[in-house]
C-alpha cells in the first residue's frame, strides 16, 4: 500500500578521487512542501523476497528533491562537477546488462570546484512525462531512476550512485458496452460445459463473476479452479519470446457436478500481484493476463480454456471528509 510522507531519504556511498569517500543522501520532496506518496514494492526474488519502500509518481508530476554531499571530515573532495539525471529505461532478461533508455533528463547541480563541509544541491525535474509504468516480471522490467554524478578529476574517475523510484499510472474507464463473455468446453459425448464471464475487462481492484453450466457430464470431475495467467512477451531484434506464469489460483469446485447443475463464479482480483495490460512498452515487452478455467477428472487428466482479459488501473475515489 502506498504511505504519505514530507519526504524520503536515501543514502549512498561514493568512492571518490584519492580514494576518498563522500557520504550521498538524495531527499524527495513533495513540490510546494506537498506530501510524498510511497509505494511498497516487492523486490528480491522468489526464493528471498522482500519488499522495499519507495517514492511514487504519476506522469506529468514534478520530482522535486535535493542531493547532499558530505566529504570524510578532515578530507577535501575535489570534483569538476556534480549533476542529477532523470533516467526511465528497460531491462530484458535475454538481454540483460544492456539498457534500453527512453527518457533521460539531466540538472547540473554545481561547477568545478571543492569541499570540506556538507553542501546540498536542490533540484527539480518540472511537469515530467513518464508514459509506461514502473514494471518488475521475469523477462522484463521498467524502471525510473535518479542518477547522481560527482565528476572527479582525470579519467575516469566520475563515480555514479542511482536512486530508484516508482511510477503508477492511471487508465481512463474503457468506453465499451460491459459485454458477457460465452465460452464452451467439450469432450464429444462426455462432457459439455458452457460458462460466461460478466465482462472482458477489469479495474485491479475489481471481482470477476460469471457462472459455469453442466450440460453433460459422462466422466468424473475430481475440481474445477480458475488460474490468472500473466504472459510477457519481449522482443529483442525481430524475434518475439513469450514466458507464462501463474500468478494465482482460485477454487471453484470439489466434487463432481451432474447434468444441470450451475456453479457461480465469484473471484476477488485484490490478493493477486496484478498489472494493469501494457500493449509494446517502448517495442520492447507486452504483458496480458488471460482466464484459464481448469478441470481434472478422477484420473488427473487436465481439460482447459482460456480466455484473455484487459485489466485497467482506475484512479481511486478521494476519501470523503466524515465530518
Amino acid at each position: 500500500m502506498a504511505g504519505i510522507g514530507k519526504a524520503l531519504s536515501m543514502k549512498g556511498l561514493l568512492g571518490l578521487v584519492g580514494q576518498h569517500q563522500c557520504n550521498v543522501d538524495l531527499i524527495f520532496k513533495g513540490k510546494n512542501d506537498q506530501p510524498i506518496r510511497r509505494a511498497t514494492v516487492k523486490t528480491g526474488t522468489p526464493d528471498a523476497p522482500k519488499n522495499e519502500e519507495l517514492p511514487l509518481y504519476t506522469t506529468k508530476d514534478s520530482i522535486v528533491g535535493e542531493v547532499r554531499l558530505s566529504p570524510v571530515p578532515g578530507k577535501k573532495l575535489e570534483h569538476t562537477g556534480v549533476r542529477v539525471q532523470l533516467i526511465g529505461q528497460i531491462e530484458l532478461a535475454s538481454d540483460r546488462g544492456h539498457y534500453y533508455d527512453f527518457l533521460s533528463l539531466a540538472r547540473e547541480l554545481a561547477p568545478p570546484g571543492d569541499m570540506m563541509t556538507i553542501e546540498t544541491f536542490p533540484f527539480e525535474f518540472s511537469n515530467v512525462e513518464m508514459q509506461y509504468e514502473s514494471y518488475k516480471g521475469k523477462q522484463a522490467r521498467c524502471r525510473y531512476l535518479l542518477r547522481v554524478t560527482v565528476v572527479g578529476k582525470g579519467m575516469n574517475q566520475s563515480n555514479v550512485k542511482d536512486f530508484q523510484f516508482w511510477v503508477r499510472n492511471y487508465n481512463e474507464v474503457p468506453r465499451v458496452e460491459d459485454a458477457t463473455v460465452k465460452m464452451e468446453v467439450g469432450i464429444e459425448e462426455c462432457l459439455h460445459i458452457e460458462f460466461e464471464y460478466s465482462k472482458g475487462w477489469y479495474n485491479l481492484k475489481d471481482v470477476v463473476t460469471g457462472k459455469i453450466y453442466f450440460l453433460l457430464v459422462r466422466i468424473k470431475l475430481k475440481y474445477m479452479e480458475i488460474e490468472i495467467r500473466r504472459r510477457e512477451t519481449t522482443r529483442v531484434g525481430s524475434t518475439p519470446k513469450n514466458e507464462t506464469e501463474i500468478i494465482g489460483k482460485y477454487e471453484i469446485m470439489d466434487g463432481a457436478p451432474v447434468r444441470g447443475e450451475t456453479v457461480p463464479i465469484r473471484m476477488y482480483l485484490t490478493p493477486y500481484d496484478l498489472t494493469p495490460t501494457y500493449e509494446n512498452v517502448h517495442n520492447k515487452f507486452s504483458v496480458k493476463y488471460f482466464l484459464n478455467l481448469v478441470l481434472v477428472d478422477d484420473e488427473d487428466r487436465r481439460y482447459f480454456k482460456q480466455q484473455e482479459i484487459e485489466l485497467f488501473r482506475f484512479k481511486p475515489e478521494p476519501v470523503k471528509d466524515k465530518n
